[in-house]
């Protein structure tokens, strides 16, 4: 959302899922000053109530439709694919997919 005040949504979303998991606030500086954003008016607009509000509503409705955490699917999907003996993807076996099991 703060990447979308200055019109590059899009462009840092992409660079967000491409890099997953790398998404702690460190990483979303750098993929804001490698896309060229202003970084005072990004890092205000990052902790912005504003930008924080519609945030925290859409958390809140996928915590009361009971949505899961990414890691679980990559579980479940993983154990599927060992029972079919099928190889895991790369990504699948990195050291953030393996911390749950």
């Amino acid at each position: 959302m703060a990447a979308d005040q200055q019109g590059k949504f899009w462009q840092f979303h992409d660079k967000v899922f491409a890099a997953q998991p790398k998404i702690q606030k460190e990483f979303l500086l750098q993929y804001a000053r490698e896309l060229g954003l202003d970084m005072k008016r990004f890092e205000e607009d990052l902790y912005s109530p504003r930008i924080k509000a519609p945030v925290d509503a859409d958390m809140a409705e996928a915590k009361a439709l009971g949505a899961k955490p990414f890691d679980e699917f990559a579980q479940t999907i993983n154990a599927e694919l060992t029972k079919l003996n099928v190889p895991l993807p790369a990504a699948a076996t990195s050291p953030a997919a393996k911390k749950g099991g």
